[in-house]
């Protein structure tokens, strides 16, 4: 196993706060294309560029489209988020419809949630007022001076009355009625 995710950025998995229950806002504020006009690696990007790009702006107001020609360089996406963070990719002998399909991968995201190495598997931004959890927790306050281990918690709270103590109960009630008739008679 490598140590590579150490180096990653760390966070907890999360959403744009409320995004989708009103207006939905693109993520993706900027977006650079970066070029060679005469290397070979970059013949896709200016495909995309020639073909696609004014399209691409036009159908997305809220994105900023940079274009930025360098020479003898591989041609390169970067997003950039309204959270602050920054998407680079190599399109490094890429076609024209790979290229659209990464500017649509971008434009869906909403940051590097990708390269995220997750510190817990759940996140709450609101925690309880309640405090932690206790096996003690929902246990009557008579409960919590009782020495351990202790017969009368040990015993399952459903359990269905059994067929001896049934007899046991019945004999007890019956030895209670013949003490009252002992005690009417001697009373008369």
């Amino acid at each position: 196993m490598s140590n590579s995710h150490l180096f990653m950025k760390s966070g907890f998995p999360r959403a744009p706060l409320q995004n989708g229950l009103g207006r939905y806002v693109c993520q993706l504020q900027r977006i650079t294309l970066k070029f060679c006009k005469n290397n070979g690696s970059s013949k896709g990007m200016r495909d995309f560029i020639e073909n696609h790009l004014v399209d691409f702006a036009k159908e997305n107001p809220g994105i900023v489209v940079y274009v930025k020609p360098r020479r003898h360089r591989t041609p390169v996406l970067v997003g950039e988020y309204l959270n602050g963070d920054r998407e680079w990719m190599s399109c490094r002998n890429s076609t024209e419809a790979d290229i659209t399909k990464w500017v649509d991968l971008l434009k869906t995201q909403n940051g590097s949630s990708s390269s995220l190495r997750l510190r817990k598997m759940w996140h709450t931004d609101v925690p309880s007022i309640q405090g932690p959890w206790t096996p003690f927790l929902l246990r009557a306050p008579e409960t919590h001076g009782q020495a351990y281990p202790s017969v009368d918690a040990s015993k399952p709270l459903d359990a269905p009355q059994t067929a001896t103590e049934k007899l046991i109960e019945l004999f007890r009630q019956q030895q209670l009625e013949t003490e009252d008739v002992l005690s009417q008679k001697r009373a008369e």
